[in-house]
C-alpha cells in the first residue's frame, strides 16, 4: 500500500491525482497504522510548519513519521512536509519539529518576493535514481516563505536559488523530500513520483485506458 498522510491539512487529492496518472493507487490516510504498515508513504505539506507539527501530534502521525524513517521504509515528503523533518522551524517563532534531519528552517532572505512562488530550477548535486530522466536544472513549481538549513550537506541533492542557494531535494537513505510540488510540476514532478516509486519497489496498478491515456500525446 502506498499511504497518503491525512493530518487535516494539505493538497492530497493533487498528490493521490498525480499517482493515478502513473497508474498507481495511494489510500489518503488518517490512521497511524496504516502508515507504519505501508510499503511506501508521502507526507504532502501546504501552510506553516508549526501548524503542521501540532496537526501531526494530534493525530498520533508524528511518531508513525519517526517509526517509518527509522524502519528505513521509502518516505517522501514535499514542501512542509519537508520542512517539519528538521529539528526546529523559526516560522511564527521557534517551534520543535520531527528532529529527524538536524538542522532548522529559517525565512528567506530579504530583498526578494516572499513567497517564493512560480517555477525555478533544480541543480542536482548528486546522481540518484530520484532525478533518473530528469535534467539538471529542470524547472519545478515552489510555493514557499521559509527554507531548510541542513547542518549536513550531505543530505542536500539538489539546490534552488532565490536569494541564497537552498536545499529543494533532500536524500537520506530511503528518505526523499523536495521543497517544490512534484505534483504542480509537470512532467518532471510525475517523473521524480514515478522514480520514488521505483525505488519503493511497489507495484503500479494499471487498466488498460490508463495505459492508452499514458501512450497518447499529450495526456
Amino acid at each position: 500500500m502506498i499511504a497518503i498522510i491525512d493530518y487535516g491539512a494539505g493538497n492530497l487529492r493533487s498528490v493521490a491525482n498525480a499517482l493515478a496518472r502513473l497508474g498507481y493507487l495511494a489510500t489518503v490516510t488518517d490512521n497511524p497504522r496504516d502508515v507504519v504498515a505501508a510499503k511506501a508513504v508521502i507526507l504532502p505539506g501546504v501552510g506553516a510548519a508549526a501548524d503542521t507539527m501540532r496537526s501531526l501530534e494530534k493525530a498520533g502521525m508524528a511518531d508513525a513519521i519517526r517509526r517509518v524513517i527509522s524502519d528505513n521504509k521509502p518516505f517522501f515528503a514535499i514542501c512542509v512536509g519537508m520542512q517539519v523533518l528538521f529539528d526546529e522551524t523559526e516560522e511564527g517563532g521557534r517551534h520543535r519539529c520531527l528532529g529527524i534531519i538536524p538542522g532548522s528552517v529559517r525565512r528567506l532572505p530579504p530583498g526578494f518576493k516572499v513567497p517564493h512562488m512560480g517555477w525555478n530550477q533544480v541543480n542536482q548535486k548528486i546522481r540518484h535514481p530520484l532525478f533518473d530522466s530528469i535534467p539538471d536544472g529542470a524547472n519545478f513549481y515552489f510555493v514557499h516563505s521559509y527554507y531548510a538549513g541542513a547542518q549536513d550537506g550531505a543530505v542536500v541533492a539538489g539546490t534552488t536559488d532565490y536569494g541564497i542557494p537552498f536545499c529543494s531535494v533532500l536524500v537520506s537513505g530511503n528518505l526523499m523530500a523536495t521543497q517544490f510540488h512534484p505534483e504542480k510540476s509537470g512532467e518532471n514532478g510525475l517523473r521524480m513520483y514515478g522514480n520514488f516509486l521505483k525505488l519503493a519497489a511497489v507495484t503500479g496498478q494499471h487498466n488498460s485506458d490508463e495505459k492508452a491515456r499514458q501512450q497518447r500525446p499529450n495526456a
